[in-house]
């Protein structure tokens, strides 16, 4: 069965998702694409060969017509995922939803409330879960190769270059839009409900904020514009350093220049005349920012587990890490070289531990492979066979994002949130 899919929000993760109909045709056709934007809807419909009575500029145009697929992308910014998606699945559309899901347990409730009504399936782009990293980890769990969990710990490293260009220069800096927990650490914080799946939190308590990124830490002689800046040369947050000479995050800074848009190469001239005039070259002390620029939580769960995250921007190297600690033994790893250890206790034997270390085949891969796998296992799901235990319900996703909500009010006032789980 070719499952037809309708992209809705033409951007960087709609576009990789969308990848999976290149490589497996015979699962996945690309029927139609829903955006705004009339330049990035003429740039998609001659990608995937797209009839202008199959593009539509919003998701009402698009559900106003009989349905023209199965399934819908839904990689939408994150303030429109919840008004976009209700119209999709009351209109019979399966929808695979980029994370974070909502912005507020208010939104979170109203589309959990519209998905049980219509009975469609919504995925969520939790695409760490589908990593060969974290699923093999998973499946030791499940195996209880180390007994009931009693703590986790894991820790997300963002590098200075992705710090700069999402959460200080770009969409992602401010509160409003969404807390930086959910933005960015919502995948971990599935992780830490995954792994602890049919239990629910009880508390959280988190530290963290706005410290470093500010004005006051501003180097002495620094510009407002790094291309008006007698230090640029010599900063490690250059706009021209990142963005132009070692092209890194292009698809964020460039995003709304026409040739990038159409994958076509750009000159140096170009890229610096567009980049000079946009946000992503002001100076990342004097920007607008005002999420946090580290921030630790603590969760409770209902059967005693406790499990601990920490974000840690402006690191050198991008990583994340975790570790498991169970009644039999404990796992622990870092998810960029792929390999995880297992140990456990052996003193009957004269010895203090025994480990075994495991190489999960994918490495230097921030989400670990697991993009493509996702959408695999999204279509099984629509098909109606049996999903791996990567992917769940809706309902299922729900509990990470209570935390977030729950950190960031904790962290702004100080205080321990209290879960009502009766």
């Amino acid at each position: 069965m070719v499952v037809r899919a309708v992209l809705v929000g033409l951007g960087h993760r709609t576009a990789c998702y969308a990848s999976y109909a290149r490589h497996h045709p015979e699962e996945m056709e690309v029927v139609g694409l829903v955006d705004p934007d009339l330049q990035r809807l003429g740039i998609f419909s001659e990608k995937w060969g797209i009839e202008d009575d199959s593009c539509f500029i919003s998701v009402e145009e698009l559900v106003s017509q009989p349905k023209i697929g199965d399934v819908a992308i839904n990689g939408t910014m994150d303030e429109v995922h919840v008004e976009t998606t209700i119209p999709l699945v009351k209109a019979g559309y399966h929808v695979l939803l980029e994370k974070p899901i909502a912005s507020s347990a208010e939104e979170l409730s109203l589309l959990n409330d519209a998905v049980k009504q219509t009975g469609v399936k919504v995925v969520i782009c939790h695409v760490l879960r589908y990593a060969p990293f974290y699923r093999a980890i998973k499946e030791k769990l499940l195996d209880g190769e180390i007994g009931d969990i009693i703590h986790i710990h894991s820790t997300e490293n963002v590098s200075y270059h992705h710090t700069a260009v999402a959460f200080i220069r770009g969409k992602w800096n401010r509160r409003e839009v969404n807390p930086i927990m959910l933005a960015k650490c919502c995948h971990d914080l599935d992780l830490l409900c995954w792994y602890k799946s049919g239990t629910n939190p009880t508390k959280v308590s988190s530290m963290g904020g706005l410290h470093f990124f500010t004005k006051e830490n501003a180097p002495k002689n620094s510009g407002e514009n790094c291309f008006d800046c007698s230090i640029e040369r010599e900063c490690e947050y250059s706009a021209k350093r990142h963005y132009v000479d070692n092209k890194k995050w292009g698809f964020y800074a460039l995003a709304g220049q026409k040739n990038y848009e159409r994958g076509e190469l750009y000159t140096e001239e170009e890229a610096i005349e567009y980049i000079s005039n946009n946000e992503y070259s002001r100076c990342v002390w004097k920007c607008n920012n005002d999420v946090a620029d580290r921030q630790s939580v603590m969760i409770e769960f209902n059967d005693g587990t406790i499990a601990t995250h920490d974000l840690v921007t402006n690191t050198a190297r991008a990583t994340r890490k975790i570790q498991i600690v169970g009644t039999k033994g404990e796992i622990s790893g870092d998810m960029v070289s792929g390999i995880f250890t297992i140990r456990k206790a052996n003193a009957t034997y004269g010895r203090d531990f025994t480990e075994e270390e495991i190489d999960s085949g994918v490495a230097d891969d921030l989400h670990g492979g697991g993009d493509l796998l996702l959408v695999k296992d999204f279509l099984s799901v629509v098909r109606g066979e049996k999903p791996s235990s990567s992917t769940t319900t809706l309902s299922d996703s729900i509990n990470s994002h209570l935390i977030a909500y729950a950190a960031d009010f904790s962290m702004k006032e100080s205080k321990i949130f209290h879960f009502d789980n009766n």
